[in-house]
């Protein structure tokens, strides 16, 4: 049996943090605001694999209220969900996310992004998609005020 999960994630963009985007830390004068790193790209996969598999959300299995989860690494956090997904006997086929930002540039940075989510998925880098948006200098993310990412996940059940 297939299952599919959709996960969605934004982060207000403030000075002094970094940007990080599926645990790559891209260049840029201000980062995401959040109690972990604030990888909106990583906790939107997180929140599609979770869905997919039934399992809630981000907020069910790292709650912000937790201090434990202050600064937390979002990929760590990310291969413990594969983890989790694997002892319920489920195997990920593929994820497929989309950046929303209007600056800066995603390109540049989309490969290594794929194989840093890759690894920490257990997936093929050609399993894993990666794209960029921008807000078209419409609501939040058109100001630069933050960044939103969308990620679908499939995952196969074959119990």
């Amino acid at each position: 049996m297939n299952l599919a999960g959709i996960g969605y994630d934004c982060h207000r963009l403030s000075e002094g943090r970094r940007l990080l985007l599926g645990g790559v830390e891209i260049p840029y004068e201000r980062g995401l605001d959040g109690h972990s790193d604030a990888d909106v790209l990583a906790h939107a996969v997180i929140d599609a694999l979770l869905g997919a598999a039934g399992l809630g959300d981000i907020g069910d299995h790292f709650p912000d209220t937790e201090e434990r989860w202050r600064d937390a690494d979002s990929i760590e956090l990310l291969r413990e969900v594969v983890r989790v997904i694997a002892g319920e006997g489920l195997q990920i086929v593929n994820v497929d996310c989309t950046v929303m930002m209007e600056k800066p540039k995603l390109a540049p940075h989309r490969e290594a992004i794929r194989e840093r989510l890759a690894d920490a998925l257990g997936l093929a880098p050609r399993r894993v998609n990666v794209k960029a948006t921008t807000g078209e200098q419409m609501g939040f993310i058109g100001r630069g005020e933050g960044v939103g990412a969308l990620a679908v996940a499939s995952l196969r059940d074959d119990r």
